[in-house]
Parts: structure tokens; C-alpha cells; sequence
């Protein structure tokens, strides 16, 4: 099921420019990528089908004049369910595949939707711009720093529309609650924490095994050290070890990207202070089930996050979700986005140290997806393809370069915490200046053939 081409394909992605595309293709021109009309269908393939994969192709046979005409996985045995649920919500049959770069090769295939593990997700996103593709690609965007940077420069030079799957920034309350914020309506947000104590199960111990039947681990490693299978590796499990995986940091990147966004940050911070490890589970695992970091922007302004996977307590009514701290109040996102206004009474309270005025704090406003039902609602995947026809970027909800501020925010957390120590980032050349074991981390070895190029 390889084809004999797959080798002389990725020989042309790696040839001096980088470039896919042959330099007289007219692909080639960004200007005239994609010339379809706005009603003509738009066909997506849609890479890695476990998982998170199954959302993305159930949501695109829901959009009009959308067809997922391939469906691309590792593991064969994943194809014949996902055929049939294709099958009953569009009435049409998915061809399978099992190597992107055969999918790449496809030109009636239009769009990319890659919900694979994270050390593949910036190879598959790079090689699907030089082929003139537009890319939906899930959160984590990228694997290290220097990988984000890629991808924006990639969907940039070839003039692709590249939506981050950090989906949170479509729904109608969180668009509202951080429009609040921006209009200053809790003053200077000073201050931003996202949370999310979501407690897992422990994935014990596994031996290494043969490869089952229909597993092309080769494939799966891809970019990765060279392993032998162990199903604690796999599907999802993957999430647990370095070699593809950006911790829980990255993969629940919402809250922390949502305080960002709240904060209105649109660059990196210039210290990071992480730390954590692994808690009470004996187990194959690799990466901290615990972990907690602050980020210092060059303003001052803090933003923390702390994950746990083990049993916890809420914060601030809240296990997974945000909470913005401003000079005039503060909001959680517990029950909806509720706001809280602080101030003083001018008497003494008998219960409060002498000589210090009395504390309130007054209600406000309580933002909620069910008061927002006139709202247009446009979610993740439709806002991706109402751009793909349009060409307008500045329309994404996440664009590729929000996915590359905010994991790039989970590479520093991890890059802390490997180190052990705090560290001091320069936002402008996204390097720690003079800390060559912190820079070490800013990239990766890859493993051949699966080699990004040098330029893209």
C-alpha cells in the first residue's frame, strides 16, 4: 500500500529551496493558489482518524459543499469504521491511504486536517503548504519553538490559509468575555491564570512487542527516534512519552492560550519559571502529570497555568478553565463568564485588621453561551472553510500564527521545567540568549527520511 513514489517525493521536498513545487509550477505563485469559486466543494483529507480525528472529519461532512474524499492513518484497521461513518453523514466513500505524502500528491485535494500526534503535526503542515494546500491543523501547532516559526513562515510564503485547532476561540462566550476584557471594562488586566485539573488514569507498564497487523510503525515514528512498538506508545498513551508529545502543557492548551488572548499578548514573555514532575502513579510514563508556570511579559504582567492529572481540588470553582485579575474587579469562567467588581467602604470593619477599610465586591455582568443564541455561530472547521474560500486570513479565528504565540508558551513551560530553572527568553530572535543548554531545546534531530528543510 506504499507506492513506489513516496521516496521521490520527499527527494523533492528536500531539494535546495525547500519547495515541493517545482519553481515553474503555477503553484508556485501564491497569487493565484486557489482559484475555486465560493461555492465550488471543497475536498478535505483528513490525517490521523483516531481520536480527535474523528471530530474533524464528522464536522466537515457537515459543511456545505465540503467532501472528505480521503481519510489517512498508520493504523488500517482504524479505516473500515471511519468509512462507514463518512459513508452515513455524506453518502460518500473515503478513499484510505496511509502515508501523507501519497495524499499530498493529490491535487483534486484541497485541504489538510492533520489531529495526528504532535511531533508530526509542523512536517505534515510545511509539506501541505509547498503543495499548495490549506491546512487545518490541531493544537499543539508544533513540537518546539523553532518548529512553530516554520510553519507561519511556510503558510506565509505560500500564501495558504492554516487554521490552529484551538477551537475555544469560536464559541460565542468566550469571544464576548474577551471583548469585555479588551474594552477595559475590568481595567488593566494585570494578571491571567488558566487551570486544568483533569485527573487520568495511570498507563502502568507495557513490554515491547511485535508490531500488530495493519501498524505501519515506521510511520507513526516518522520525525522521531527510532523505537520498537510498545502499545504504551500509541494511540493516545503517545501523549505520555518526549518523543511525541509536548506534555499536558501543550495538549491542553486552551486555558493557557485563552489567557493570553484575554491579556491581550500578542508576543512571547520574557521569563519563564516552571515546575512539577510525576505523582503517584508507577508507570511507563515520561512527562510530569503535574506541572505549574509563570511567564513574565516584558510589561511586568504575569500569566500562570497549572495542569494536574492526578486527583485535586478546584481553583476558584474552577478545575479546568481561566480567571482574569484587573484593577477594577475579576472574572472566572466557572458557570459561565462572571465578573466580580472589588473597591472599599470608607468605615472600618471590626473583622479586618485596624486602620484598613472594609472590602466588597459587587457582581457584574455574567457572560453565557445559552443568553448568546442570536449570536452568529460560526465553529472552528466552518470559520476554516468560509476562509479557504475567501482567501482572507485576518477572518480565522486561529491562525497559524496565534497557535505559534501560545505553544510556543508550552515549549517554555517544558524547556523550564527540563532545565530546572527559570529562565530568560529574548521575544525577538526566540532564543534564551547565551543558555546553550536551554537552547538545545529550541529544535529537534530528525530522523531520516522524515527531515524538515532547511528553508521552507
Amino acid at each position: 500500500m506504499v507506492h513506489d513514489n513516496r521516496r521521490d517525493f520527499l527527494r523533492k521536498s528536500l531539494m535546495a529551496t525547500g519547495a515541493v513545487l517545482a519553481s515553474g509550477s503555477a503553484l508556485s505563485h501564491p497569487a493565484i493558489l486557489n482559484q475555486k469559486r465560493p461555492n465550488d466543494q471543497i475536498n478535505v483529507a483528513v490525517i490521523g482518524i483516531n481520536g480527535k480525528g474523528k471530530h474533524h472529519y464528522s464536522r466537515f461532512c457537515q459543511i456545505p459543499n465540503t467532501r472528505v474524499t480521503v481519510i489517512c492513518d498508520v493504523d488500517e484497521r482504524l479505516f473500515p469504521a471511519a468509512i462507514k461513518d463518512i459513508e452515513t453523514l455524506s453518502g460518500f466513500k473515503p478513499r484510505t491511504e496511509i502515508d501523507i505524502r501519497n495524499v499530498l500528491e493529490d491535487k483534486d485535494v484541497d485541504v489538510i486536517s492533520i489531529a495526528t500526534p504532535d511531533h508530526w503535526h509542523t512536517l505534515m503542515t510545511v509539506w501541505a503548504c509547498q503543495a499548495g494546500k490549506d491546512v487545518y491543523v490541531e493544537k499543539p501547532v508544533s513540537y518546539t519553538i523553532e518548529e512553530g516559526r516554520k510553519m507561519v513562515e511556510a503558510a506565509r510564503k505560500y500564501g495558504r490559509i492554516v487554521q490552529a485547532g484551538m477551537n475555544m476561540r469560536s464559541e460565542a462566550s468566550v469571544q464576548e468575555a474577551m471583548k469585555f476584557l479588551h474594552e477595559g471594562k475590568l481595567g488593566d488586566i494585570y494578571m491571567a491564570k488558566g487551570v486544568c485539573f483533569k485527573p487520568r488514569n495511570s498507563i502502568g507498564h507495557l513490554k515491547d512487542s511485535n508490531v500488530p497487523e495493519g501498524v505501519h510503525w515506521d510511520l507513526f515514528l516518522g520525525p522521531a527516534p527510532e523505537r520498537p512498538f510498545n502499545p504504551n506508545r500509541f494511540h493516545y498513551n503517545w501523549h505520555y512519552f518526549w518523543d511525541y508529545s509536548t506534555t499536558e502543557m501543550g495538549n491542553i492548551v486552551h486555558q493557557m492560550d485563552l489567557a493570553r488572548w484575554g491579556m491581550n499578548k500578542h508576543e512571547h514573555p520574557v521569563k519563564v519559571h516552571s515546575a512539577g514532575g510525576m505523582f503517584v502513579w508507577d508507570s511507563d510514563q515520561e512527562v510530569p502529570n503535574t506541572q505549574h508556570v509563570i511567564f513574565e511579559y516584558a510589561d511586568g504582567k504575569i500569566l500562570q497555568y497549572e495542569v494536574r492529572g492526578v486527583y485535586s481540588n478546584e481553583e476558584g470553582d474552577v478545575s479546568v478553565g481561566n480567571l482574569f485579575f484587573g484593577s477594577d474587579g475579576w472574572m472566572t469562567s466557572a458557570g459561565g463568564w462572571k465578573t466580580f467588581y472589588g473597591g472599599t467602604e470608607g468605615v472600618s470593619d471590626p473583622d479586618y485588621t485596624p486602620g484598613f477599610p472594609k472590602r466588597i465586591e459587587k457582581p457584574g455582568p455574567i457572560i453565557q453561551q445559552m443568553d448568546l443564541s442570536a449570536y452568529p455561530k460560526t465553529d472552528h472547521y466552518e470559520n476554516f472553510i468560509n476562509c479557504v474560500r475567501s482567501r482572507k486570513r485576518e477572518d480565522l479565528y486561529a491562525d497559524i500564527i496565534e497557535g505559534h504565540r501560545s505553544a510556543t508558551l508550552s515549549h517554555l513551560a517544558n524547556i523550564s521545567f527540563r532545565t530546572g530553572r527559570k529562565l530568560i527568553f529574548n521575544p525577538d530572535t526566540e532564543t534564551f540568549n547565551g543558555d546553550t543548554a536551554a537552547n538545545a531545546y529550541l529544535s529537534r534531530q530528525y530522523r531520516y527520511p522524515y527531515i524538515m528543510p532547511k528553508e521552507v
